[in-house]
């Protein structure tokens, strides 16, 4: 950019300008022509890269709702707001806030022009909403199921044993099922809340893996799905707490015996990392490995990696990106969770000032790391 930033000895207004986080333009409009800009303040210099004084309003701007309301604040001399999208690699959401400045002047009339980025509020709006739809719909299906059992057993199924009991059965079934995810959005709930404040206790890992592979050891004999632990050189203590480390090992241990087939082996690995580099190394050759979560760290912190890995049907590249949805699942791998599970995983992770990494291959199984600061 040629244009040069407001020195110190300019007046104190137009330093202020040149501060604002948000892109302001003044325009200035005449008989003889169109609108032109008289003056972008660093921020709008940024957004638009081009040379700003003088230039013709159209060059810069290209939305016609941002040129119409310009037309209409300019004819009414009153202020006007519009919101327009910009369409490229990522949407970008923006409102435009337009402010004629009093009366015409002799070389014509002038306008400010405000644009503010509402892209990360309008993005949250849509999480939100998608998130009310989709546990709506979770919760609706086995509602729908109870009541249709319940009718039946009111009427056909009333003086049949047998229909009487597998109906009860799936009652059952379904009314766990909304036990489930009620319990998954609670502890969504509380972890969110907390998430801005890092736990302050101590945690063996290698103790925690243990008791979790103690704990489902009737779902692995079920399943016919072996557990083998790993482990290099200790020690494996993390800064934590136990209760949420312990919920992200037996999600995503239970989630590793669930997609393996029978006979399968699930490999728990842990060793010690120094730097995050070495913490988020792949582990599966021949893999597509993708961060889920990057901490913001150092090279000299030092983290307890557990390797979480399977031998399922593995995950296709397109759907990594969306593992750590809430409700997201792949296609044809549903297991009878609530689709929260790796939610809740990166969400703890994230508390815990850690790191997640999944790597996967169609018919190769999939391998997650999670990465934890060590104490």
């Amino acid at each position: 950019m040629s244009e040069a930033p407001i020195l110190s000895d300019s007046p104190p207004a137009q330093r202020i300008l040149e501060l604002l986080p948000d892109p302001l333009l003044l325009v200035r409009a005449d008989a003889a022509g169109g609108p032109e800009i008289a003056y972008g303040n660093q921020a709008a210099r940024a957004l638009f890269r081009i040379e700003l004084v003088g230039a013709p309003l159209g060059a810069a701007l290209r939305q016609p709702q941002v040129l119409e309301a310009i037309e209409e604040a300019l004819a009414t001399e009153q202020a006007v707001e519009v919101a327009f999208e910009t369409i490229g690699v990522q949407p970008r959401f923006w409102r435009a806030f337009v402010r004629p400045l009093g009366e015409a002047r002799d070389d014509g009339r002038e306008l400010v022009l405000m644009l503010r980025d509402e892209t990360d509020a309008k993005r949250t709006e849509r999480m939100r909403a998608d998130f009310l739809a989709n546990a709506s719909h979770e919760l609706r299906t086995p509602l729908a199921s109870l009541a249709g059992f319940v009718e039946t057993l009111r009427t056909s199924a009333r003086e049949d044993p047998p229909a009487r009991e597998r109906f009860l059965g799936i009652m059952a079934e379904q009314a766990g099922r909304m036990a489930r995810l009620i319990d998954d959005l609670l502890s969504l709930s509380r972890i969110e809340l907390n998430e801005h404040i890092a736990p302050e206790g101590t945690v063996d890992i290698a103790q925690t893996v243990q008791d979790v592979v103690d704990s489902i050891r009737p779902l692995t004999v079920e399943r016919g799905v072996t557990i083998v632990v790993e482990a290099a050189a200790g020690p494996f203590t993390a800064t934590g707490d136990r209760d949420q480390l312990v919920q992200v090992v037996q999600n995503l241990v239970e989630n590793a015996v669930k997609y393996s087939p029978a006979t399968a082996t699930v490999r728990l690995g842990l060793v010690r990392a120094e730097g995050p580099d070495p913490a988020r190394a792949t582990s599966r050759e021949g893999a597509v490995a993708l961060s889920l979560l990057s901490p913001d760290a150092t090279a000299d912190q030092t983290y307890v990696v557990l390797r979480i890995a399977d031998q399922g049907r593995g995950i296709a590249r397109q759907h990594l990106p969306r593992l750590s949805e809430r409700f997201y699942r792949v296609e044809g791998q549903k297991s009878g969770g609530t689709g929260l599970g790796l939610a809740i995983v990166k969400h703890i992770v994230n508390r815990h000032r850690g790191g997640l990494l999944v790597e996967s291959a169609e018919g190769q199984g999939t391998t997650f790391s999670v990465y934890l600061p060590a104490a």
